[in-house]
């Protein structure tokens, strides 16, 4: 009994200490500007004001820059899990010369951050004149070696003799994707859309580098508008925050269970 108390007082002592940058951040969003620098800080604002959310869509075109990251996260998500389920089917379930030794290789990428390879790939995406472009954007986001791994794990638990029966009766590669593949990987598709999501969402240091007009920034970028040399807009740059959190809380809320479902069935043995 004495072993339980300690380990949920433990894990609420970390919920909270997870939870409170978050409050903090929303009750600093809500206080006027006097109040966010004042000593002794206080949490709650006393007098609650919108105005550093009316700032963040009128003085920058921030609907601009949160249509823009929708768009690129949608379009990088989608494609993460065409390529994931494809790429994971091939190396789970057809065999060629190499197969384990190319997994091994595109597995070994996903401890690579993208500042290895930066300058490359900038160099590539002015090549192919895809500077300030959604292309350009999205070229680095539409595979994720993770996903690949992610998917080929829950694929591997799919039994082969469904697949056998399947290539017996006439079907195509493709349509045993379709038809099997796809429907038997639902929960981890959707695991894997929602960590998509949250990356692609959350992604700074690529626009930033292929982005140098405001027209195309996204939301993240858009925040750092916000932070001068001398001087931080605190209530802006914390309303905008929150809004660009909104969207991965709530896809996270309505899905979480899938996360769940996922990841215990990829660490299921088939």
């Amino acid at each position: 009994m004495t072993r339980e108390i300690l380990i949920h007082s433990f894990l609420i002592l970390v919920g909270i200490g997870i939870i409170f940058p978050f409050i903090w951040m929303i009750c600093t969003a809500l206080k006027p500007s006097t109040e966010v620098l004042s000593w002794p800080p206080v949490i709650l604002p006393k007098h609650p004001t919108i105005h550093s959310f009316i700032t963040v869509f009128t003085k920058w075109p921030f609907a601009r820059f949160l249509f823009n990251s929708a768009f690129i996260t949608l379009v990088a998500t989608a494609c993460i899990l065409i390529s994931s389920s494809l790429a994971g089917y091939v190396f789970a379930k057809i065999r060629f010369f190499g197969r384990d030794l190319i997994f091994y290789i595109i597995l070994a990428t996903a401890i690579i951050p993208i500042q290895g390879y930066l300058i490359m790939l900038y160099l590539i995406i002015v090549k192919l004149q895809w500077v300030n472009t959604y292309q350009g954007l999205l070229a680095p986001l539409i595979i994720m070696s993770f996903g690949i791994f992610f998917l080929r794990q829950n694929i591997l638990n799919i039994p082969g003799d469904l697949i056998d029966s399947a290539r017996l009766d006439g079907a195509s590669e493709f349509r045993i994707y379709v038809q099997i593949i796809l429907p038997m990987s639902s929960s981890a598709l959707g695991a894997l859309a929602i960590y998509a999501f949250a990356v692609t969402w959350g992604e700074f240091i690529w626009p930033l580098v292929v982005v140098n007009v405001s027209e195309m920034y996204t939301a993240e970028l858009g925040l750092a508008l916000f932070q001068s040399r001398f001087f931080v807009q605190y209530g802006p740059i914390t309303a905008g925050a929150t809004v660009c959190m909104l969207p991965a809380f709530i896809i996270f809320v309505i899905f979480r269970r899938k996360i769940v479902e996922g990841v215990a069935l990829t660490g299921m043995k088939g």
